[in-house]
């Protein structure tokens, strides 16, 4: 066998035996293991076991005699590609080498056009078919490797952080690190000393000295999120510091030097600020050096079925839930939504059905969405439709109902602590507009 499989072309190693055939796995990465089933020692299930266990996509062939071929089948569950049952023409063999080389030559490509298409519809862990994402994809892969400082504009929800996240791994800024903060989250008489550090008697409490974002994000990035909320004289000390490219502690007077490149986000229209007087037009230009717009999910509905594959997982993992499915009917109803909220309210609405579901399927029933917005067009986003903070408190209701008033259960599903929950409900319970046929403890 060895010498006419040497005459087609095989460049062929013989071992005397299963422990001989181990040793030379061991030194060199064989394409392909033939092997009888019943031999002396170690026999051909344990070779085929060990050789996948080094190479799992070794092809593997069983040779065995009429009376095994039970044992043959069970070595294919082991990872065997084929078998051949003695007596066999040599022509036999050839046919089924071929034919397990083809079947792995075309697994490998398919694999190959598999990551090609998921490197083509994602960037930075972003995902998306549609038109507009890929013209993103295009953009962000640009900028990416530049030095320029960004604006990243789009509607609440649609992800802004994400993409800051992105452009900075795929920066060369990514061995350093990347910093966040959202100016809107901290008081205006915190967000200073946050983002420049203090030095100790700063103000009261400063019993210390501690570094800001922007020394936390030296060499790296730091991500200014919603900052069109901030005051006219912090606007100033920003500008002051993306000109002279240095900073100054709170309280001290010493000048620290910093290297930072910054992106920020926001989903108000600061042209419009700028009018209003709000936000100063020279921080502006300097903030928008490139701009990038995000698109909202109604303009991306392609993608609807991706994300919520991959919400489907994230969540099901989570949830200790395999093979999570959702309906034909459940995705229609999740197509037909305008998605107010974008990709954030898509995320929650996946999460929500997957926390209140009884098995791994989803189905209409289980997306808390509101009927009266199911199939309506984007423009009809008025007159009798509910808030987005009526649809919370609705769904805050439905996983009371669902806990049967367990405080506890509810907060970890809604993610939220248990104060902010009592909260909730006490609001609920004076609301005009709670829905009764939920019970609310």
């Amino acid at each position: 066998m060895a010498e006419r499989l040497n005459g087609q072309g095989f460049d062929i190693v013989e071992a005397e035996s299963g422990e001989r055939a181990l040793e030379l796995l061991d030194q060199f990465a064989f394409d392909i293991v033939i092997t009888d089933l019943r031999m002396p020692g170690m026999d051909g299930t344990q070779v085929i076991e060990a050789a996948r266990e080094r190479y799992p996509g070794i092809i593997a062939i069983v040779i065995t005699g009429f009376g095994t071929v039970k044992d043959a089948v069970d070595a294919i569950k082991l990872g065997a590609s084929d078998f051949i049952t003695k007596p066999f023409q040599f022509d036999e063999l050839l046919h089924v080498l071929r034919k397990a080389l083809e079947q792995r030559r075309l697994a490998s490509e398919n694999a190959y056009l598999r990551s090609q298409l998921e490197e083509k519809y994602q960037f930075g862990g972003i995902l998306g078919r549609s038109r507009p994402m890929q013209a993103l994809f295009q953009l962000l892969e640009t900028v990416a490797r530049a030095n320029s400082t960004i604006l990243i504009t789009g509607e609440t929800g649609t992800g802004k952080e994400v993409v800051a996240k992105a452009i900075h791994h795929n920066s060369p800024r990514r061995v350093n690190r990347f910093v966040a903060l959202n100016c809107s989250a901290i008081p205006e008489t915190l967000l200073e000393a946050e983002l420049f550090g203090h030095v100790r008697g700063a103000f009261t409490g400063a019993v210390g000295t501690r570094q800001g974002r922007f020394e936390q994000a030296h060499k790296g990035t730091l991500f200014l999120d919603e900052v069109g909320t901030m005051s006219p004289a912090l606007q100033a000390k920003l500008l002051r510091v993306l000109q002279e490219r240095e900073i100054e502690k709170l309280g001290g007077r010493r000048r620290i030097p910093i290297d930072v490149r910054i992106l920020s986000a926001t989903h108000r229209g600061l042209e419009e600020m700028i009018d209003a007087g709000s936000f100063r037009q020279d921080l502006y230009y300097r903030l928008k050096v490139v701009e990038i717009t995000l698109p909202p999910l109604r303009e991306r509905k392609d993608d609807i079925p991706k994300l919520v594959r991959f919400f489907l997982d994230k969540y099901g993992k989570r949830e200790g839930l395999s093979d999570v499915r959702i309906t034909q009917e459940a995705l229609q109803k999740i197509m037909r939504y305008p998605f107010p909220g974008n990709v954030r309210e898509l995320e929650n609405l996946i999460e929500g059905a997957l926390a209140l579901t009884v098995d791994p399927v989803i189905d209409p029933g289980d997306l808390l969405l509101p009927e009266s917005a199911v199939g309506a067009d984007t423009s009809a986003l008025t007159g009798d439709l509910p808030t987005l903070g009526e649809l919370a408190s609705r769904y805050v209701a439905k996983v009371l109902a669902h806990t049967k008033g367990n405080m506890s259960a509810a907060a970890k599903i809604l993610g939220v602590d248990r104060k902010t929950l009592y909260r909730k409900r006490d609001e609920l319970s004076q609301s005009d507009t709670h829905d009764d046929s939920w019970d609310i403890h």
